[in-house]
């Protein structure tokens, strides 16, 4: 008896990693060995940044208040401590939104914590 080797999940497993390297330069995108391998390491820097991505935003907040805190004579930790002190509920992504977009506002944070 001939041995079953199921042609038509094993053309589907390698169609479906063929379909996700659209897009690929070169033979990653066609050759099954080379597609899979580069397949699976896009994977795993998805998995990672999506964790670094948060870091990431957290230095740029951190950084954008810094310079707005500095343009009213504070360093970014002066600023940081006060504003925790005078128990002020904003958060770092939401006051580095006022200092790039609505600079009016964040000089009155910056007058309510002096």
């Amino acid at each position: 008896m001939p041995r079953s080797v199921n042609h038509v999940a094993s053309r589907a497993r390698r169609k479906k990693i063929l379909k996700y390297a659209k897009g690929y330069w070169g033979r990653r995108k066609n050759v099954w060995t080379v597609a899979k391998n580069a397949v699976e390491k896009g994977w795993l820097y998805a998995y990672r940044d999506r964790k670094v991505k948060k870091r990431e935003f957290r230095a740029l907040w951190i950084q954008r208040i810094n310079a707005a805190a500095r343009l009213h004579g504070m360093s970014y930790s002066a600023f940081m401590g006060k504003v925790i002190k005078a128990n002020i509920g904003l958060n770092r992504k939401v006051l580095a939104d006022l200092a790039m977009n609505h600079p009016a506002a964040f000089t009155a944070v910056v007058n309510a914590i002096k």
